[in-house]
């Protein structure tokens, strides 16, 4: 098994529209993913010693942050102004392999950074809002 560039993570932010359209917004240069699920304990007397789980209970969450280059001022500003508003918005995440995550994500932190004579950074994080769509290859 070959090892998967972690660079290669590219951001699509959502027109809102119908049928929706997604523009890139920058490629992450790091990224970190993680997929959560809220366990729902269903042990008791009968348990014994044991924890018991119910299967397909409690509630899943997705944050995902990163940091990179933006392409253009159009997309700092439209992932300022989606962090200034504190709303939802749907995202699409491409990784390297060719699968993608598609859902909506309230930013919960943005950072900018850059100097005279260097590219400008960011970085941000975050969180899903309701389902998330999966593809593979």
């Amino acid at each position: 098994m070959t090892a998967q560039s972690g660079a290669l993570v590219l951001i699509k932010a959502g027109n809102g529209a119908t049928p929706e359209v997604f523009s890139i917004i920058g490629g992450l240069r790091t990224s970190e993913m993680s997929i959560n699920r809220h366990i729902m304990d269903t042990s008791n007397i009968e348990s014994g010693a044991w924890q018991k789980l119910l299967d397909n209970a409690g509630i899943m969450s997705m944050q995902i942050s990163g940091g990179g280059l933006f392409t253009n001022a159009a997309s700092e500003d439209t992932l300022r102004g989606y962090a200034l508003s504190g709303s939802t918005n749907n995202y699409k995440f491409i990784f390297a392999n060719g699968s993608n995550i598609t859902g909506a994500f309230m930013i919960t932190m943005y950072h900018r950074s850059g100097s005279h004579d260097g590219e400008e950074h960011y970085s941000v994080s975050m969180e899903s809002s309701g389902n998330i769509a999966y593809s593979s290859l």
